[in-house]
């Protein structure tokens, strides 16, 4: 479905729920549209209408922050009696925006590969935005010219209930298991992805990881109209080898980086330029972030990883490692390395769901459990002292949700950064 502003302009539109989406998709129709507010939450103190009078008046547009969830939410049997007349944030910004725009999304890398081709794009004197998932809401951006060229990270809560957003470069990481709990099932969590490729037209362009069973199982089921690239993952060794950047070693960040440089091509990037930004690029803020780096051990952050598979993209560069994890397994996660693969790793986890990890691990890997994060860090120092004369290295990526215990990853995150520093470092 084509639209343009029009679409939104001068319309009854209900925005449901007010965290950073809700808010700037507000201060956005406002003055453009007859704007009403709800949350679940009534203690926010912004002025919403009462659910009596919701429940009876008729919205012509309805818009969902990317957290509801509408089977479970307090306005679920609304919200399925008037489904056709909900959009997203995304789905505004494409009718009032024309501009060009790579989208990414994928279950695991999708942050990390919209911050270097961000970066990228910057560094190549484009006015580039980086806008969506990543923290800044879509509809925030200030000064959109005509040349202006968006990088968007899109999960699959934002996709799932968009309805006009497209994008000219579309992207598909990779797919696996997640967040089964929100979608009921694997199809419709792979359906949510593919709404990316669904809106596309002739002249657009998509990029998927070509050795992705599930993402080749889609495509060969559907005739898709844009034209479709896949991505070799597994062969940029000749431009790896053309990096010092050692984030970009392992596994996951290969990855990352085989879809910026297929892009880059597209876009007819500076390959000079391209190279000098990749070789500075520092990751992002707890994922796979090295903290800490001498002779005797290093330390990495992976707080972001809430998956086995966001974690085995660099278990798989190990044989030997202190993996820590913990927090709320995802439902139907499982770990797929081998057992051989594992044999030299010593794992520990902690919080209130221990005895799941240790369930789904119980084949391949002896874990031991601990109450908090501060007691498995005060045994692994423990072990660490008593081998001498090899790197240790201490990898925390909790293959799990936050919020048994956090905020969010970054909460969790630099909680892990603080106890480190406090408590063991100096020990060091």
């Amino acid at each position: 479905m084509k639209v343009d502003k029009n679409f939104f302009l001068g319309k009854k539109i209900l925005i449901y729920g007010l965290g950073k989406t809700g808010i700037s998709t507000f201060k956005f129709l406002n003055k453009v549209a007859d704007v009403y507010l709800f949350d679940d939450n009534q203690k926010i103190k912004k002025k919403i209408i009462n659910l009596n009078q919701l429940l009876k008046t008729k919205f012509d547009r309805i818009i969902i922050s990317p957290g509801i969830d509408i089977s479970k939410c307090k306005l679920s049997k609304f919200l399925k009696k008037n489904f056709s007349n909900i959009y997203t944030d995304l789905d505004i910004f494409s009718a009032f925006y024309k501009n060009k725009s790579v989208t990414i999304t994928g279950t695991n890398g999708k942050s990390t590969t919209a911050k270097i081709l961000y970066d990228v794009l910057v560094d190549q004197k484009r006015d580039a935005r980086l806008i969506g998932n990543i923290g800044n809401p879509v509809l925030s951006e200030k000064k959109i010219e005509k040349k202006t060229f968006f990088v968007i990270e899109a999960s699959s809560y934002q996709l799932d209930y968009s309805k006009i957003f497209n994008s000219k470069y579309a992207v598909i990481l990779n797919i696996s298991a997640d967040h089964i709990e929100r979608h009921k099932n694997l199809k419709s969590y792979v359906n949510a992805k593919f709404k990316l490729l669904d809106n596309q037209n002739r002249k657009s362009f998509a990029f998927v990881k070509k050795n992705d069973e599930l993402i080749n199982k889609k495509i060969k089921k559907n005739k898709y109209k844009q034209k479709i690239y896949n991505v070799d993952t597994l062969n940029i060794q000749k431009v790896s080898n053309q990096l010092k950047n050692k984030y970009f070693a392992s596994e996951g960040n290969k990855e990352n980086l085989s879809f910026v440089l297929k892009i880059a091509s597209k876009l007819n990037l500076n390959k000079a330029k391209l190279l000098s930004t990749l070789n500075k690029f520092k990751g992002l803020k707890y994922r796979q972030q090295i903290i800490f780096d001498n002779k005797n051990l290093r330390i990495i952050n992976d707080s972001k990883s809430t998956s086995f598979a966001s974690s085995e993209n660099i278990l798989k560069n190990f044989n030997d490692i202190y993996w820590i994890l913990g927090g709320i397994p995802k439902k139907g996660d499982k770990f797929k390395l081998s057992k051989n693969k594992c044999k030299n790793f010593k794992v520990f986890t902690f919080g209130n769901y221990n005895d799941q990890f240790i369930k789904i691990l119980r084949n391949k890997i002896k874990v031991k459990k601990y109450k908090n994060l501060k007691s498995v860090l005060k045994e692994i120092f423990l072990k660490i002292k008593n081998e001498k004369g090899k790197k240790n290295t201490i990898f925390f990526s909790p293959a799990g949700a936050s919020f048994d215990s956090f905020k969010n990853f970054e909460d969790r995150g630099n909680y892990f950064n603080q106890l480190i520093k406090k408590n063991f470092i100096h020990e060091k």
